[in-house]
C-alpha cells in the first residue's frame, strides 16, 4: 500500500473526531467479544469486510486497525466502503477495538494507550498499560483475525487519534525497538505528545536505528499539516 494512500486514511479520522453523531453500523459487519490474557480484560470487537470479499474468494487484504472503535467504527467504517465504492481507496479489512460501553471506553483508553505510567506532572491516574495493550492486539487479536480472514500479513495498518494517537507512536517506539514489524503502516492524528515529559521525544532516533522500512504518517490538528516519515 503506497503512503500517499494513508491520506485520506487520516483525513477521515480527523472528520470523524469531529462528528459527534453516531451513525449506524454497517449490517454486514462482524462482532465478537475477546478476553485478553494480557490486559486482563475483554474487549468488544468490529470487523468489516470489503464488499467484494465474498467475490473474490482467493484474494487477501490489508489490515486496518483502529482503538475507540466504539467512537470511529460506526462511522468510519460506512465511509471506508464508500471510498471503497468509489474508487479512492483499495479494498480494507477494517477492524475498530473498543469496549463495552463509551462510559467504561472514557477510562479505560487512558489505561490502555498510555505508557509508561504517568507522571504527576500529568494529572491524569494512567497506570501506563499500552506495552499489555500493544501486546493484546498484536499475540491475541491479530492472530485470530489472519486465522478467520483472508489478511494480507504484510500489509498492516494501524490508526488512532488524540490518547489513540499516542498509542500508535508508542506502537510504532515499541516496535522498532524490538525489531518486530506487526505493523507496516502507522496513522497518528493528533497524539497526545505531553505526556510523561514527551516521553516520546526519544522516537526518531530509534527510527534512526531501525533497519526495519516503517511508513508513518503523522498529523497536527492545530498546525493542519501532514508531516511524512519513514
Amino acid at each position: 500500500m503506497a503512503l500517499q494512500k494513508l491520506i485520506p486514511i487520516c483525513t477521515i479520522i480527523l472528520l470523524a473526531a469531529c462528528t459527534t453523531k453516531e451513525d449506524k453500523k454497517d449490517v454486514a459487519a462482524l462482532h465478537f467479544t475477546q478476553y485478553s490474557e494480557s490486559v486482563k480484560d475483554t474487549f468488544y470487537i468490529d470487523v468489516q469486510l470489503p464488499k467484494e470479499y465474498t467475490a473474490h474468494p482467493n484474494k487477501k487484504y490489508p489490515t486496518l486497525v483502529f482503538v475507540d472503535g466504539n467512537f470511529y467504527f460506526p462511522m468510519m467504517s460506512a465511509i471506508l466502503h464508500q471510498y471503497e465504492t468509489a474508487g479512492l481507496l483499495e479494498p480494507f479489512i477494517v477492524v475498530g477495538v473498543g469496549y463495552k460501553s463509551f462510559k467504561s471506553m472514557d477510562s479505560l483508553r487512558i489505561r490502555d494507550y498510555l505508557f509508561p505510567k504517568a507522571l504527576p506532572s500529568d494529572e491524569l491516574n494512567a497506570s501506563g498499560g499500552g506495552e499489555n495493550f500493544y501486546n493484546f492486539i498484536t499475540k491475541e487479536l491479530l492472530p485470530k483475525i489472519d486465522n478467520n480472514f483472508r489478511t494480507d500479513t504484510a500489509d498492516r495498518t494501524l490508526l488512532g487519534h488524540s490518547f489513540g494517537g499516542y498509542f500508535v507512536l508508542y506502537s510504532l517506539f515499541h516496535q522498532a525497538a524490538q525489531q518486530k514489524t506487526d505493523f507496516n503502516y502507522f496513522v497518528s492524528a493528533s497524539p497526545s505528545l505531553w505526556y510523561n515529559n514527551f516521553y516520546l521525544n526519544g522516537l526518531p532516533d530509534q527510527l534512526a536505528k531501525n533497519e526495519k522500512k516503517i511508513r508513518t504518517l503523522l498529523e497536527r490538528w492545530r498546525i493542519g499539516r501532514f508531516y511524512l516519515g519513514c
